[in-house]
């Protein structure tokens, strides 16, 4: 109706179609994510904003909230608190049995619930939709082992010891050197709580400590602290830098030689099949939705950002 409207001019057009979209089931997505001003998680809100205004079929109510913490504490908290707000909801947390039981809680209360970027809740979630972090890690060590000046020392930044996705990062990057490359030292596992501030004083101590490393792999956000400190003490490409996701910052990085490479998450994609994902569930159709979704990687190298 609202289309043949809009065909012969009638002014009301826009009440009609405010009327029949009213007349639409409505479907409150519930988000939990982290790092309110990072710039990447900016821009996933969004991008899920638009996921959601574009579906057909159904009216869609967004409620976002962000955790002042990784803490497993804080996480699960929240997602409790969504169970009376929304129908269906997805989050990035850390895999914790305090997160577990409160996802089994969401369950009880007919709220399913989906992990992006870093799964949790195995078994008890519905979907895991983001990049398949084991192969991110060993691309990673493939990238440094190729662009890093000489076989020397590498390092490796996570989250934190709880991100199933940094966990599984970190194994892939180990594993390939451990199969491929031996004569690279891979040393022991920085954590960085995924902020710049830490970052940057990790890395300055790094190469501090050793001032013969020739490649860091940022397997967690805060890599802005990375590339300025390699700014201040490095030339550029004197240390090959592998990092995620295509920010100003990481970009810049790419310009300047401070950057080796970025894995980034094609984010629309991402939100456009998790929004399609998440009504089905809110409807009652959970058995074809896949356990996990794999997305294509996005590599950004220099030449071609």
């Amino acid at each position: 109706m609202s289309e043949a409207a809009h065909r012969i001019g009638y002014h009301g057009t826009s009440l009609i179609s405010q009327r029949l979209r009213s007349e639409l089931p409505k479907v409150r997505f519930g988000f939990v994510l982290q790092k309110e001003k990072q710039s990447f998680y900016q821009s996933l809100v969004a991008h899920l904003e638009e996921a959601v205004r574009n579906l057909d079929g159904v009216r869609g109510e967004l409620v976002i909230e962000f955790a002042p913490s990784q803490s497993p504490n804080s996480v699960s908290g929240i997602l409790l608190r969504m169970a009376d707000k929304v129908d269906v909801v997805a989050a990035t947390a850390v895999n914790h049995h305090l997160v577990n039981d409160a996802v089994r809680v969401l369950n009880t209360r007919g709220v399913p619930t989906f992990s992006i970027f870093s799964d949790f809740a195995q078994g008890v979630r519905v979907n895991y939709i983001g990049m398949n972090n084991l192969k991110i890690g060993r691309g990673a060590g493939w990238l440094l082992a190729k662009t890093a000046k000489r076989p020397g020392k590498i390092a490796l930044f996570v989250g934190g010891h709880r991100w199933h996705g940094h966990d599984l990062r970190e194994a892939g990057y180990r594993s390939f050197f451990r199969e491929h490359l031996p004569r690279f030292d891979v040393l022991d596992t920085l954590v960085n709580l995924e902020t710049r501030e830490l970052t940057h004083e990790a890395t300055l101590d790094l190469l501090s400590r050793h001032p013969d490393v020739v490649g860091i792999y940022v397997a967690a956000g805060g890599m802005e602290g990375a590339i300025t400190a390699l700014a201040e003490v490095r030339k550029p490409g004197e240390v090959a830098l592998v990092v995620n996701e295509l920010t100003e910052e990481s970009r810049a990085g790419l310009s300047n030689g401070y950057v080796t490479a970025v894995f980034g998450t094609p984010l629309d994609t991402l939100c456009g099949e998790l929004v399609g994902y998440m009504v089905q569930a809110a409807q009652g159709d959970i058995a074809s939705i896949p356990g996990q979704r794999f997305l294509e990687t996005v590599l950004h190298i220099p030449e071609l950002t």
